[in-house]
């Protein structure tokens, strides 16, 4: 351990080694008491989107409605897309062949000012094709878009009269659901959780005196087979347009009482207690380029049978282990109110009134890790714009894959908030679009490597959007392949940079060695460009040279890491450092293009071009201070409104700013209570009762971008600095926090006191070499040798 200044090497050297004796007990001494984790109503949901309670096993994503005459189950599963190669013969990722031959005559028209003529000819040939001749999907053709699989009803006899004692609950500190009432002295409780280890969703029913129920499974799909034997309702369906085949199966244990099926309803009578054990896969692989193979009537059997060997105690508690294993990983708490005596409904409208429940904001962010761990686990598919939650057979923007910011803010909080694992879907995603990106690149642009644009599916759609400028940002992969760096950075998984992230990122930077063209001053610039969904056609639109900057500077770093010195690492460094800086404009702001036209009253909720400050690292306050001033003139002028994952996205860019109490207050902002059936995108987001994240409508990133908000206001480590405590709004006093992670595979905890550092932990990792700094007010600086423990 090397620390700056000391005054006395031999007693620091003693001590360190009293730290690695003790850090068991020190490491658990931060961060132990536990806030209440319950999301709670007392009322049932009637709108799904705003209020039904979402619950996951990582592969399906569930709506709790809590009805207590009828309670409604809906339902999908991550895979079950419609459009693709089987649903129409000419499907071809939308590839315009030959479209590249333009791309000369564009820039010519660019370098001589006709921009008009330059976005005329690009929305012409650089746009992506879809066959919207199928009635089934006018909208979005044979792209496709994310289904839902269905919904359950149960309805159950119950006594007439009064209903009391209603609760609808989801405590996320165990991943469970409940719905509990009573009716004329007979007491009802129903408990919904996903198991992972065994892909399949629990639904419990029971009550205190013997009741009937009705039993209903409905599917907007086409239905192939539908049986029942051996108290297993199966149904057996496929999309409509590509005949993607799916299977979903009920089995049901129960006490007592009998049970029959008929026309399509199940009829449980004369029981007590009776649980569902319900599984659903689908025939789509995630193999370019035929997307389909996969065995789903075998994986339902096999997870059927081996849920249903075991009692519903220990489906339960397997699940409360393997979700615990992850969740309690992170504690967070902040000393406040917390007024966890009020449904969330009213305690959500109470904070935005009174500003006063800080509960409610560990809530919030502890509810982004529930989304994270019950949406994406190994094998499962990336979760999508709505996590694994979607009743739509064409859902908004498809339910899809947006690359130009909304899919990466889905995983921002993965890897700080301690879930590496559950990063590992869209990983596995990022790098099966290679292939389909290679041949998108090749043809739209003559480049080398590949590239993605705005919206992805299922099936390996990289091209253009089929509008522009919406659809036009070839940037998307580049973006992408930062997280498959994160993953390394914060893990420091050598094996995983060398085999898997490495040769996906080289790839990403091939295109933009390619597709980058100097300037008249010999600058590297992005032509054509469009800052995402914002402004005209550019000749440099900062966010691409920011990416491609931050692209070929992690491939460097992870080139460094692998021993590798190549024609394409020397070539890496020299486009580096000849692609456009970010530029400071006339008004002192941080310019969104190369041109200097930046309008100080526009509000757009897109603020592409600080990209560089977060999730990049080109910008800083220590670095680069007149850059990071810049960006701070570009935030104010945008104000602080904005849609839920903008919102999100400012808590982040103030706390990179070291502005902990604006950050703050653009957490508030996100948590504005929008229960209003009338909200929509233009009128700006915030949070819905079941605190979803409201676009509107509902998108998972919002969610996640507040959380990752929050780590970046209590740990940053972007700048190879260990950061403690660099945001802390004023409002946070006092508080502990256990578990998060930096870059350089350290865990830490961290408690402070008025305001002020005053104990912490850093757990460091084998694998990393080298030193580490550590910055704090309090302690100043001191390196770490990141092979043992540092303790204050």
């Amino acid at each position: 351990m090397n620390i700056q200044n000391p005054n006395n090497i031999m007693k620091s050297l003693f001590k360190a080694t009293l730290f690695c004796l003790s850090i068991c007990l020190n490491y658990q001494s931060i961060g132990q008491e536990k806030e209440n984790l319950e999301l709670w109503y007392n009322t049932p949901a009637t709108d799904w989107m705003k209020e039904a309670l979402p619950i996951g096993n990582g592969y399906i994503g569930a709506m709790i409605f809590g009805n207590s005459q009828e309670e409604h189950i809906q339902f999908s599963e991550g895979t079950l897309w419609s459009g693709g190669p089987s649903s129409n013969t000419d499907y071809n990722f939308g590839i315009q062949k030959d479209a590249n031959k333009n791309l000369p005559k564009v820039r010519e028209l660019l370098k001589n000012g006709k921009n008009t003529a330059a976005d005329a000819l690009t929305k012409k040939s650089f746009v992506g094709n879809i066959n919207t001749g199928k009635k089934y999907n006018a909208e979005f053709g044979d792209y496709g878009s994310q289904q839902t699989m269905g919904d359950i009803y149960v309805k159950v006899a119950h006594k007439k009269g009064d209903i009391t004692n209603y609760k609808r609950s989801l405590d996320i500190s165990n991943s469970i659901a409940k719905v509990y009432f009573e009716v004329d002295g007979t007491k009802y409780e129903r408990t919904f959780f996903g198991n992972y280890p065994k892909n399949t969703m629990v639904y419990q029913f029971k009550s205190s005196e013997t009741s009937s129920y009705e039993i209903r499974l409905r599917s907007p799909h086409a239905l192939i087979k539908e049986d029942f034997e051996n108290n297993t309702y199966s149904f057996e369906g496929k999309v409509a347009d590509n005949a993607m085949g799916f299977e979903t199966k009920l089995y049901f244990k129960f006490l007592e009482g009998t049970i029959r099926y008929k026309n399509g309803i199940i009829y449980i009578e004369n029981t007590k207690e009776f649980t569902i054990l319900h599984t659903a896969a689908t025939a789509y692989s995630l193999e370019f380029p035929t997307y389909n193979g996969t065995d789903y009537k075998t994986i339902n059997y096999e997870n059927l049978t081996a849920a249903s060997l075991i009692s519903y105690n220990d489906l339960k508690a397997e699940h409360i282990k393997d979700y615990t294993n992850l969740f309690n990983r992170v504690q967070l708490n902040i000393k406040g109110d917390s007024f966890t005596e009020l449904p969330t409904d009213k305690r959500l409208e109470n904070y935005f009134a009174t500003k006063t429940d800080t509960g409610l904001e560990i809530l919030y962010f502890q509810y982004a890790r529930y989304l994270m761990i019950s949406g994406s686990r190994p094998k499962s598919m990336s979760m999508h714009l709505q996590g694994k939650w979607n009743n739509s057979i064409n859902a908004p923007w498809a339910a899809d894959y947006h690359s130009n910011i909304n899919l990466q803010m889905i995983y921002w909080p993965a890897e700080l908030t301690n879930l590496s694992e559950c990063h590992v879907p869209f990983l596995n995603y990022i790098e099966s679009l290679v292939e389909p990106g290679k041949l998108a690149s090749k043809e739209f642009f003559n480049t080398r490597g590949w590239m993605v644009n705005t919206m992805c599916n299922a099936f390996g759609y990289t091209s253009p959007g089929w509008g522009i400028p919406w659809g036009f940002f070839p940037g998307g992969a580049g973006w992408f392949s930062q997280h498959l760096w994160d993953h390394y950075d914060f893990t420091q998984d050598t094996q995983f940079l060398e085999l898997k992230a490495y040769p996906v990122m080289k790839e990403a930077a091939l295109f933009w060695i390619d597709y980058l063209t100097k300037d008249t001053q010999g600058k590297l610039v992005s032509a054509p460009s469009y800052s995402p969904e914002h402004g005209s056609i550019s000749s440099g639109a900062s966010m691409d040279h920011q990416i491609a900057w931050d692209l070929l500077n992690n491939c460097i770093k992870a080139a460094e890491v692998l021993n590798i010195t190549d024609n394409f690492t020397k070539e890496a460094i020299a486009v580096r450092d000849a692609i456009l800086q970010p530029q400071i404009g006339s008004w002192g702001q941080l310019q969104e293009w190369k041109e200097d036209i930046d309008d100080p009253d526009n509000k757009h909720r897109h603020i592409s071009h600080l990209f560089a400050l977060h999730p990049g690292n080109q910008i800083s306050t220590t670095k680069t201070p007149e850059l990071a001033e810049a960006a701070k003139v570009t935030l104010n002028a945008r104000g602080d409104g904005g849609t839920g994952w903008s919102l999100g996205w400012k808590v982040n860019f103030w706390a990179r700013l070291k502005d902990g109490n604006r950050a703050h207050s653009l957490l508030q902002n996100l948590l504005n209570p929008v229960f209003s059936k009338e909200a929509r995108m233009l009128n700006g987001g915030g949070t819905y009762q079941n605190l979803l994240c409201a676009h509107p409508p509902f998108q998972l990133d919002g969610n996640m971008g507040g959380t990752a908000g929050i780590v970046e206001m209590l740990l940053q480590s972007h700048t190879e600095t260990i950061e403690l405590l660099p945001a802390l709004p004023d409002a946070w006093q006092e508080g502990k926090v256990k578990g998060l992670k930096a870059r350089g595979g350290f865990e830490i905890n961290i408690a402070w006191k008025q305001g002020k550092l005053s104990k912490a932990t850093i757990k460091g990792t084998p694998y990393k070499k080298g030193t580490f700094t550590i910055k704090n007010s309090k302690i100043k600086k001191f390196k770490l040798n990141s092979k043992g423990y540092f303790v204050l």
